[in-house]
């Protein structure tokens, strides 16, 4: 206890320096919590986001047009690879097939496209346009909040109706209910906004990659206007997220099939192998992101090694008047690793609680997004003090030696 005593009076008797000194521990620790804490928030919510997904698997066709374009989950991209078959028109009796598919309950299909969306002098710009089949709002977890679905006659006579996310409705109409029936233009198209739904990732990491919204129409319309096929997306629903990827297969196999294929084929993107791996990556990155925020800690550890020589230096005579008085040389070197131990872990709490503030403007600002919180875990708080105190420890064992070592007789001489 009088070691703890010395090492506190120590530091106060020289607060400036001590400040100083404890900076860069200060700093490193506050950014590796932050960047963690961020990592975390970031991280639960892409898991939150493909979690609501593990039960629908994308069945998507690959191979290459006669224009060189090669299809994917993700839509096209341009490829110098040998040409395989163009990618095959699926009717609905074909669809209706993967419900004899031992686990899939359901399914529904759908194209995308980016659209520039008006409401008088508001519009937004890079919205997610999803045509959809009428499958789809009894497979996807949308929340109808305003209005109404896509009946059967909106498909079949290729009516411009479209539906709104709720970020979209607000953002060109102030709220929900002011933009039921109410006309906006779709790339220069006039469409009739007949209902407003609520997308569970909205807000999530996900979500927050397109800034610019989400609408959904009837894929006979969006086929019509854009000269896509109108089920380029198949997405079965799987009953036991378990079987997932071995379900996804079977339908794939069905459909390479079903459509006569002989080299190119359908694939699945199988969101629950995707989320592992994402997991796995993502764990990575923020150890390796925290891993060079945590070498600012080692340079805080060089300061606090050499402010601790120089300490040394100056307390010489106080060292040797306590070796005189029967201090052993444990009892110094332990007053000096003490010491330094208390001014990193001291260091290491100021750093901390700047980061809990920081983390707690982001949160209250939604600076991450609507549904992204950073979050600080308790092995986090725990880790970074623990940590601290290690760098004291390991970076006060130089000056403490040195301390230890000091001959009582020629400490009482200094001057």
């Amino acid at each position: 206890m009088e070691n703890w005593k010395f090492a506190l009076k120590s530091i106060m008797a020289h607060k400036m320096r001590s400040l100083l000194t404890m900076l860069g521990i200060i700093i490193g620790v506050a950014a590796v919590v932050i960047i963690v804490a961020m990592g975390t928030g970031v991280a639960k919510s892409i898991e939150k986001s493909l979690a609501g997904d593990q039960n629908n698997v994308q069945v998507y066709f690959t191979a290459f047009s006669s224009s060189g374009t090669a299809f994917g989950p993700f839509g096209t991209a341009s490829t110098e690879e040998p040409i395989l078959e163009e990618e095959p028109e699926l009717t609905d009796s074909t669809l209706k097939g993967l419900l004899e598919i031992d686990g899939v309950s359901n399914y529904y299909s759908s194209i995308s496209n980016i659209a520039e969306v008006r409401s008088g002098n508001k519009k937004a710009e890079n919205v997610t346009i999803t045509g959809v089949s009428q499958n789809f709002f009894a497979v996807k977890e949308y929340e109808i909040l305003a209005g109404r679905q896509f009946t059967a006659n909106d498909y079949s006579r290729f009516s411009r109706m479209i539906m709104l996310d709720t970020a979209l409705a607000e953002k060109l109409f102030g709220s929900i209910e002011n933009s039921l029936n109410q006309t906006i233009s779709v790339n220069s198209n006039a469409y009739l906004v007949i209902g407003v739904y609520k997308d569970p990732k909205a807000g999530t990491a996900i979500y927050g990659m397109n800034s610019g919204g989400n609408a959904v129409m009837t894929n006979t319309q969006l086929a019509a206007e854009t000269g896509m096929k109108e089920n380029s997306q198949i997405f079965v629903h799987v009953e036991d997220v378990t079987r997932a990827t071995e379900v996804g297969k079977a339908a794939a196999d069905y459909l390479t099939k079903a459509t006569g294929l002989k080299e190119a084929r359908y694939e699945i993107y199988d969101t629950s192998a995707m989320l592992e791996e994402f997991k796995s990556q993502m764990s990575g990155v923020t150890l390796f992101i925290g891993a060079v925020a945590g070498i600012s800690l080692l340079v805080g550890g060089i300061g606090v090694m050499n402010i601790m020589l120089v300490s040394v230096t100056e307390r010489t005579r106080e060292i040797g008047l306590r070796k005189a008085l029967g201090a052993t040389r444990g009892n110094i070197l332990i007053q000096f690793l003490i010491e330094a131990m208390v001014l990193t872990t001291l260091g290491g709490a100021i750093g901390l609680a700047i980061a809990q503030t920081i983390v707690f403007l982001l949160n209250v600002s939604k600076a991450l997004g609507e549904r992204i919180a950073a979050e600080i875990s308790i092995p986090v708080v725990l880790g970074s003090l623990a940590f601290s105190a290690v760098v004291g420890i390991v970076f006060g064992v130089l000056p403490a030696n040195k301390a230890s070592k000091l001959d009582p007789i020629e400490a009482l001489r200094y001057e």
